[in-house]
């Protein structure tokens, strides 16, 4: 499969992605077991996006941008828009995921100075998951061309299934199948004992509520790398770019999470975007073949429909939370 990934290129980005969750552990090991603001999680989150915004500059720049080459520059031009397209739709279907793990924080009662470390355990659970099946995935679709077709397929019905789902109450994480097997299977203790799995209970070992959240975090990790997978391979097919554009996107998912988890009420439109994305990503695997959608066109059309979903998201609120403010008014 072609690719613009050299060695060196492959090293630099190994060693980059260790530095970063390097300086994140010592962040988090600085921060202590304080509670994040919503200042430390914005200053974060622009900081992983300017480190995301620099690399891809300096890739457009190392892949011969500036080149008198009118060839050179053409493949720099198309794999930094590859780049930006996928981080984009990476981001957006990281936010979905961070809804998730609101949602399981919220119903575990998990401690908001606790949720720090349950969180970087998930990023680097999803960071070792993309890598396998980005590779995987990557084999797949160089051995069968058909591949592009079932990905295409997915890709439009889990966006139907995300459009029709929008707007419904949370599920009952009482029925969820992973839950039950691992209360089955596993004797919980009934309150937490800091950030330790395990804690001893009249002289019985247990494992800590925080252990069954980072569980289910797992399974979480799983269910959205199968969803946004196909989705990248959509883009590009260049492994490097696959990999690079879903490791950035991630990278900034702690700060990402506090900063959403107090506003998350305000995006409620958002998931009508990503499931409008997500089947004109699986639309354009579907007709490859006959018509390659341009990379330019694929970014453009993200951005507007993320952008509109987001901006009629803060014009029309939630029905209950309009009401609230009707009555606050009052």
């Amino acid at each position: 499969m072609v690719t613009v990934g050299t060695p060196l290129l492959w090293t630099f980005f190994v060693g980059f992605v260790i530095v970063a969750l390097a300086v994140d552990f010592m962040a988090m090991a600085k921060q202590g077991a304080h509670t994040v603001s919503i200042r430390e999680a914005t200053i974060w989150s622009v900081i992983w996006v300017a480190v995301s915004l620099v690399f891809v500059s300096w890739l457009w720049w190392y892949l011969g941008g500036t080149d008198s080459d009118v060839a050179v520059r053409k493949l720099a031009n198309a794999k930094a828009l590859e780049f930006v397209t996928g981080y984009l739709v990476e981001k957006a279907l990281a936010v979905d995921n961070i809804f998730v793990f609101l949602m399981l924080f919220n119903y575990f009662a998990v401690p908001p100075q606790f949720q720090k470390r349950v969180l970087m355990l998930g990023i680097i659970g999803a960071l070792i998951l993309r890598a396998i099946m980005i590779l995987v995935g990557a084999w797949l679709i160089n051995q069968f061309h058909f591949i592009m077709y079932i990905f295409g397929a997915f890709l439009v019905f889990t966006g139907v299934k995300m459009w029709f789902a929008s707007g419904e109450e949370e599920t009952d994480l009482s029925d969820n199948p992973a839950l039950k097997w691992v209360s089955r299977h596993i004797r919980i203790a009934d309150r937490y004992d800091g950030e330790k799995f395990f804690t001893v209970v009249n002289g019985i070992k247990m494992a800590t509520p925080l252990l069954v959240v980072i569980l289910l975090i797992g399974v979480v990790d799983i269910i959205f790398a199968v969803d946004s997978i196909p989705a990248i391979f959509a883009i590009t097919t260049d492994p490097f770019i696959v990999l690079t554009s879903n490791v950035f996107a991630i990278l900034g998912l702690r700060a990402m999470f506090f900063l959403l988890a107090s506003m998350h009420d305000k995006f409620h439109l958002l998931s009508y975007g990503l499931a409008i994305v997500l089947s004109f990503i699986g639309v354009k695997m579907l007709i490859i073949d006959l018509y390659k959608i341009p990379i330019a066109v694929s970014l453009g059309f993200t951005v507007l429909v993320l952008a509109a979903t987001m901006i009629l998201s803060v014009k029309f609120p939630p029905k209950e939370k309009e009401q609230d403010e009707q009555a606050q008014s009052k």
